[in-house]
């Protein structure tokens, strides 16, 4: 009778049969006198002026019009009680990454600090100071002391600076950089275009890329191929594209013919990533790359080819390795299989959610904490020196759907070993499905099959 009155006209269920009743709590359901609202005691009150029976009453009046928030104390009075994370058998319950998340994008930006939206276009300029600086003080010591001990060491911090300049580059592409539209061009042309990359034709295919991360189809930036469009693959591309060091060579041939399945150039104004409307943004940025080629071509012409081929050439394809390898390890390569999506199991939260922030040890710094990347792909608008301030903020609401980023020594060569057994494990998703994992190829050379 007590369950019923509770149930039917309190609308509070019994406790489920999992939690055994408490000894002692509240009085029964059936013994509760009128509805009535009792001011709250004075905490100056003793127990002589009657608190004891204000506090009776006053949990009889939560009884009848909400579900207790705490349940009372158990058999065991000296611990709270807490709700169950384990399963009927008393392990605790697998995580699955491929559900939908109990919060929305709109929690995850409460959490955020105001500061952290805020862009200082002269804090951004110091960025763009500093970098420059470095890259032209670099040349110029490394071409005064000509020795064969120096040159290696030059093509990697110079090949790694490149890669900052680009990440500043990619700011002024999200608009993080400044309010300033026209600053953002001009910088972003004048970053892009020193390293051999189009500024607009690349700006709109990595706005693509954020749109639809994690979308096994729409993805444009290392997404994976559909087990068809694998086996389509002739063997020697198969190889290549799963073998290093090949795919962190990958970058200039994405920009002239984007990935397997997909055809079209971040060159050509006509093509298929752009709509009618950005025509002239990619004429424009193709004709700035077209400039700095010539530039290079004079430079060559005036200081000859070796020389600037240690100068130039090799550091560029440091940082074209830089690119690649960075923008993969966003995607791939976390202990735990993380899914793809399709159709409506699809959306901007769950595919943003599969990205992975990775820990750089002293390069976090010089190529401007890019590694943050979960938080910077959901608010791509946040500038990057508020990006890691912006992640400690928000992972109370993403608990498991972050994945904390293992910490590197002060270079991240952990990170190859990550590299290496993704190529060898990740190599296609299912044809069907609308959340999927990678597959592994057994017969693929250097491949173990994952059981």
């Amino acid at each position: 009778m007590g369950s019923w009155v509770l149930t039917q006209c309190c609308g509070v269920r019994p406790l489920p049969t999992a939690f055994p009743r408490p000894k002692s709590g509240f009085a029964p359901a059936a013994s509760l006198g009128p509805l009535r609202r009792r001011p709250l005691p004075s905490p100056t009150l003793g127990l002589g002026s009657g608190i004891g029976i204000d506090l009776l009453r006053r949990r009889e009046w939560i009884l009848r019009v909400s579900a207790p928030s705490r349940v009372a104390p158990l058999e065991d009075e000296s611990e709270s009680w807490e709700p169950s994370v384990n399963g009927s058998d008393g392990k605790e319950e697998a995580f699955d990454p491929g559900m939908p998340p109990p919060f929305g994008l709109a929690e995850i930006r409460a959490t955020i600090p105001k500061r952290c939206w805020v862009k200082d276009p002269w804090r951004s300029m110091s960025y763009v100071v500093r970098d420059v600086v470095l890259v032209f003080g670099l040349a110029a010591a490394a071409a005064y002391l000509n020795n064969w001990i120096i040159w290696p060491l030059y093509w990697i911090a110079q090949g790694t600076m490149f890669w900052a300049l680009f990440v500043l580059g990619h700011d002024c592409g999200h608009g993080s950089f400044s309010n300033n539209p026209k600053l953002n061009s001009v910088l972003g042309h004048l970053l892009h275009s020193s390293i051999l990359v189009p500024y607009h034709g690349w700006r709109i295919s990595h706005r693509t890329h954020h749109q639809n991360h994690g979308h096994v189809e729409n993805d444009e930036s290392w997404h994976p191929l559909s087990e068809k469009l694998y086996r389509s693959l002739d063997s020697v591309t198969q190889k290549l594209r799963f073998t290093l060091p090949f795919p962190l060579l990958a970058y200039p041939i994405y920009l002239w013919g984007r990935s397997p399945g997909k055809s079209g150039s971040h060159f050509h104004p006509s093509s298929g990533l752009f709509v009618p409307n950005e025509k002239k943004d990619v004429i424009t940025s193709t004709i700035c790359w077209t400039a700095m080629v010539a530039i290079l071509a004079g430079l060559t012409c005036l200081m000859g080819p070796i020389q600037m081929l240690k100068l130039y050439g090799i550091p560029y394809w440091i940082f074209v390795m830089w690119l690649d390898l960075v923008t993969y390890l966003h995607h791939h390569g976390h202990e735990d299989k993380l899914p793809w999506y399709r159709g409506k199991e699809w959306s901007y939260l769950r595919g943003g959610l599969t990205t992975l922030d990775r820990d750089y040890g002293w390069i976090n710094n010089i190529h401007h904490d890019i590694g943050t990347h979960v938080i910077h792909h959901l608010f791509p608008q946040i500038p990057h020196y508020h990006l890691v301030e912006a992640t400690e903020a928000a992972k109370p609401v993403l608990g498991k759907y972050y994945r904390e980023p293992t910490k590197s020594s002060p270079f991240p060569f952990h990170l190859f070993g990550i590299l290496l057994k993704s190529m060898k494990h990740d190599h296609y998703v299912s044809d069907t499905g609308d959340v999927v994992y990678y597959q592994t190829d057994p017969q693929l050379s250097g491949a173990s099959e994952v059981k």
